[in-house]
């Protein structure tokens, strides 16, 4: 940065024009203020090349702020051309600034500039990314010119903004895919928690499409293996990316570590860990120690903890989060008061409606119901259902009745269409024998009409999800499904087994 000065001063001093290559320098520091002034004070006009440079630099995230590179339109010199709308719509885009974008749609259309497939594609993204999703249909339907990119930037939206049936109404009917489409469609199935498509689009492109999934697809179908339990899937994509040399990738890395740990594998998803060494992050630190921490290992996550503030490390709320299940499933009370009570001073997090939960749970597991209520009563922030759900389920275990009917007291009203609070609430009077309040509590259920949500079965075969309902006749082979199972029945029967009919409710 220095010799640029030395460079800027010796020009100044010696009357030479040598802005280009000083605003070129200043950008791949990054300096965009010392650009952006650059170019204000410099006395000739400087050309919209340079101009354009900076506006892309603003749209690639280099400036903290939008208002500057508004700023710098507005007291452009030079007239701009379609280049500088192409990266003025990008940067609309990077910072959410609908109205600025619609304005400069209407500018564009005043300017006479010709209305090619870069702008087109440019101020498309700038609706879809801002969800203006039908100003980014119109504008779709209106356009001569349809290219990979523009599907994309329309499917992106839709998958962006939760309308799935219309991104894949349109994938289906788009003539020709990328890896961007088909990621697009991937990525909005997870993060709009529709697992089992995410999983489906995900396998029909590896079995049927040309392209093959990059490393972004990778990280976007692999927390849907981990909610889904879909294991064999996400060995078969490690192994994919140790053969295409994917692994180095830490957002693969973190992907498959969070899916081992959810799914149970410890051992591997240890050793994955431990094999990206260097590469790890705290996204990596997190998935380890809440992975050990649910699983019951909890005795080895605190050690992971310990580990990490060793090597420098500060943790976020995600790792405390993980810290203090650790010590729920180790009993440490103590030591989980100690952490919680500490945030704020040691790690400067102030504590959320998850690190309440869990103290919750931590003091209800250990029975300290009322020191539990307590606690929520103290809460900075209105409890949820977690919390109360935590509350009650300790009221349970413990058979605390009275604040059990607080409890579901409130989740009535927190979660009105789930009759599992009232079947709790139910046992816990049924194991104290007040039947009179268990048969209240189920004329209240029949009255109001709750239904429990039908339970069901996920299996995975062949990198398949088979999804199965009780008497569920709607998988094609469900005939033969039938059929084995009265042969097992007739096997178990034959060898003499009972079923154990005792009746418990549970929910």
């Amino acid at each position: 940065m220095n010799q640029i000065k030395q460079i800027h001063a010796f020009t100044l001093r010696n009357g030479l024009d040598d802005i280009q290559a000083l605003v070129l320098k200043l950008l791949r520091v990054p300096n965009l203020p010392y650009a952006h002034a650059l170019l204000l004070s410099h006395p000739h006009p400087p050309p919209t090349f340079l101009y354009n440079k900076l506006f892309q630099a603003y749209a690639r995230g280099a400036g903290s702020a939008f208002e500057p590179c508004a700023a710098l339109f507005a007291s452009m010199r030079r007239p701009p051309n379609p280049y500088s709308f192409v990266f003025l719509f990008s940067a609309c885009a990077a910072f959410a600034r609908r109205a600025h974008g619609c304005a400069l749609h209407a500018r564009f259309l005043l300017s006479g500039l010709p209305f090619d497939a870069f702008v087109a594609t440019s101020l498309l993204d700038f609706y879809a990314k801002s969800g203006l999703l039908d100003s980014a249909r119109r504008l779709f339907d209106e356009l001569p010119f349809r290219d990979v990119a523009t599907w994309n930037s329309l499917i992106g939206g839709y998958a962006r903004w939760g309308e799935l049936d219309r991104a894949r109404e349109l994938f289906e009917t788009m003539p020709l895919r990328n890896v961007i489409t088909w990621t697009s469609m991937v990525s909005g199935y997870t993060q709009n928690g529709r697992y089992e498509e995410a999983v489906r689009v995900f396998s029909r492109m590896w079995e049927e499409a040309a392209v093959k999934p990059n490393e972004v697809t990778l990280a976007s179908v692999l927390p849907a293996c981990a909610h889904l339990g879909a294991m064999g899937l996400g060995e078969k994509i490690e192994n994919y990316s140790r053969e295409k040399g994917l692994i180095g990738n830490v957002f693969v890395c973190n992907a498959l570590l969070e899916m081992y740990g959810r799914c149970g594998n410890i051992d591997r998803a240890r050793k994955l860990f431990d094999e990206m060494g260097a590469r790890r992050n705290l996204c990596s630190w997190n998935s380890m120690i809440v992975a050990l921490a649910v699983h019951g290992m909890w005795r080895q996550g605190l050690e992971l903890f310990h580990e990490m503030r060793e090597k420098g490390i500060l943790p976020d709320d995600i790792t405390l989060v993980g810290v203090l299940l650790a010590c729920t499933h180790g009993g440490l009370v103590d030591e989980g008061q100690y952490i919680f009570n500490s945030m704020e001073k040691d790690f400067l997090i102030t504590p959320k409606l998850e690190h309440y939960g869990c103290m919750v749970d931590l003091l209800g597991r250990a029975g300290l119901i009322k020191e539990a209520y307590s606690l929520i009563t103290s809460m900075p922030m209105e409890p949820d259902s977690v919390v109360w759900g935590a509350l009650l389920g300790a009221c349970s275990f413990h058979g605390d009745i009275q604040l059990a009917e607080v409890a579901a007291e409130f989740l009535f009203k927190l979660e009105p269409w789930n009759p599992g609070n009232l079947v709790i609430l139910s046992n816990i009077y049924a194991s104290s024998g007040r039947w009179n309040s268990v048969a209240k509590i189920w004329k209240l259920m029949k009255g109001k009409q709750h239904r429990k949500s039908a339970g069901y079965s996920i299996i995975e075969l062949d990198s398949n999800m088979h999804k199965f309902l009780v008497e569920d006749k709607s998988h094609p082979r469900f005939e033969e499904i039938y059929a084995l199972l009265d042969e097992l029945t007739m096997r178990m029967r034959l060898l003499g087994y009972k079923p154990n009919l005792n009746l418990q409710i549970k929910c």
